[in-house]
Order: C-alpha cells, then structure tokens, then sequence
C-alpha cells in the first residue's frame, strides 16, 4: 500500500516509479513482474491444485489408511512397480525353464537363449565374482582372468560350469576341485638353498634369466618334487590345477621373490561353492557367460 504522505517519485533513468526506499544513495525501482511471468506462475499454481485432487499428494495424513491422500485416479508407483516386475518374472519364468532345459552347447547356439544367458551371467558376474576377478573377468593378482585362454582347471563350458557349482578347496564341498602344493620352506621339506636352486630353474623354464649352476642343481630336484603336478616338462597338469609355468601367465607374480615366496609357504587359495548360493539357472547363465568372455574351450 502506498503511504498517502509519500510522494511518487520517478527514476529518471529509467522512468519506473520508486518504491521510496533508498539506502546509500541508491533508490529502489517499483519494477513489475512481466506478465509472461506472471501467467505461468499462476498456471502453475492451479496445475498444482488440480494434481494435487487427481495424483497422490499429501503425505503422513492419520485420517487415511495409506497415511496420504490416494488422489481422485487412484494411481500408485508400487502397484505399477509390482505389475511389471510380476510381468518380467512371468516371461523370465519361461525362457528359465527352457533355459535350464538346455544343454549347454545348445544354449551357446540358440541366440535367444544365449542372450538370456548372458543378461543374467553379466549382472550375476558383476554381483558375485567381479570383487575377485574383476570387472570384465580381468583378474588381480591371486585371482586369475577369466579374460585369456589359460586354464588352472577347465576352461570348457561343462568344466566352468563344475567350477562354479562346487568351487576350489572348499572344504564343505566333496566335489570340490582339490590339490595342495606343498610349503617346501615352512614346512622344512627342503632346505633354504634348495628353494633358491628351484627359484632359479622356475625362472629358466619360463624364459627369464637364471644361473645356470642353480638351474643344473635344481633339476633333478624338480623333477622327484615338483614334476608330479607340473610335470616333466613344467607345462602344468589341469587334473591338479597346477600351472604351467613356461609362459609368461603368472597368478601371483613371475619375479625371483614372488616365485620363491610361493615355493617356500605355497599358494592354496579358495574359491566358493556356488552351488549353495545360486539356483542353477544362474550357474549355468554364469558358465556361459565366463565362457564368451574371450577365454573359453
């Protein structure tokens, strides 16, 4: 409201009225609002009123039994939510059952079933396995990529498959994949200076530099301890998991200290039995996709 005592006085500058406020020397202009402005604010306010009678709006009501007001159209997000999650499971329903019906060649061949398979292995994968193997099966040191054509165990759809179900080493499991590398220093089963022999015929058998003494001391050494598992020719037997070691593919490290550390404790690490986690829809959408990764038989 205008005071009656107060003068209107003009900007000169700009022709707008002031609202004669002042501070500083600086005089405020009574500007108004553009109507543009002014029509969607207004537009906005009766959108607002008519949605707020239509939609679900006003929360934490206790005289309503859903604690908001439903709305005149009695739309809910959850019910719409839960009709189309039971409309996915409806359909997933049935490709799982032809899924799981499968073999597994069949799957790798059929492309509607591979695609289901390798939908729910990669959210499966990424859920289960990536914090070990990494994103895209990569690897990390002492968890191998699933991304190469190197195999500890088996690398066919079937052998992927029994890995999944029944892990490595794992102790609840008879079934499980099993093989233990002895520890030749901690155990006190040979002694320093033959570990050091053996470190250096591991680093000869795989390409690298080594002396040539210790290579020639180590090798009937290797052969009466090692060639058991890795055999003769140190190029790794799957029915024991144990690794070649004339390639460059190293789990823990291929350098003199990582190899005679794991000569002297051993590696024996662990995987799970997916099988008492996963359905075997999952395992086998699993296999297939680690399969497809680039690494399989």
């Amino acid at each position: 409201m205008t005071d009656a005592n107060h003068k209107v006085e003009v900007d000169e500058a700009t022709g707008t009225e002031t609202t004669g406020h002042s501070w500083d020397g600086i005089k405020e202009l009574n500007t108004p609002l553009p109507r543009w402005w002014l029509y969607i604010f207004y537009a906005s306010i009766v959108f607002a009123v008519i949605w707020m009678v239509l939609m679900p709006a006003l929360p934490a009501l206790p005289f309503t039994n859903s604690g908001h007001t439903r709305g005149l159209l009695g739309q809910s997000d959850r019910v719409e939510v839960m009709a189309e999650v039971n409309r996915l499971k409806a359909e997933r329903s049935a490709q799982a059952g032809a899924f799981v019906d499968a073999s597994l060649e069949q799957i790798e061949t059929d492309r509607n079933l591979q695609q289901f398979a390798l939908a729910l292995g990669e959210s499966l994968f990424g859920d289960n396995c990536a914090t070990c193997h990494g994103a895209g099966g990569r690897g990390a040191k002492g968890y191998p990529s699933l991304a190469d054509d190197v195999w500890l165990w088996d690398g066919t759809l079937e052998g992927i498959e029994t890995t999944l179900q029944h892990g490595i080493r794992h102790e609840e499991d008879d079934d499980t994949r099993n093989s233990a590398m002895p520890s030749f220093g901690k155990d006190g089963l040979l002694p320093r200076e033959t570990i050091n022999d053996l470190t250096e015929y591991v680093l000869h058998v795989s390409g690298q530099d080594a002396e040539e003494d210790a290579v020639a001391r180590a090798e009937p050494v290797f052969q009466q301890e090692c060639s058991i598992c890795h055999g003769e020719d140190a190029k790794g037997m799957r029915s024991e998991g144990a690794p070649n070691l004339t390639d460059a593919e190293w789990l823990y490290g291929g350098d003199r200290a990582t190899i005679f550390e794991t000569i002297y404790n051993a590696r024996n690490s662990h995987m799970p039995a997916w099988s008492d986690r996963l359905d075997a829809t999952s395992i086998k959408a699993l296999a297939v996709y680690v399969h497809t990764l680039g690494g399989g038989e």
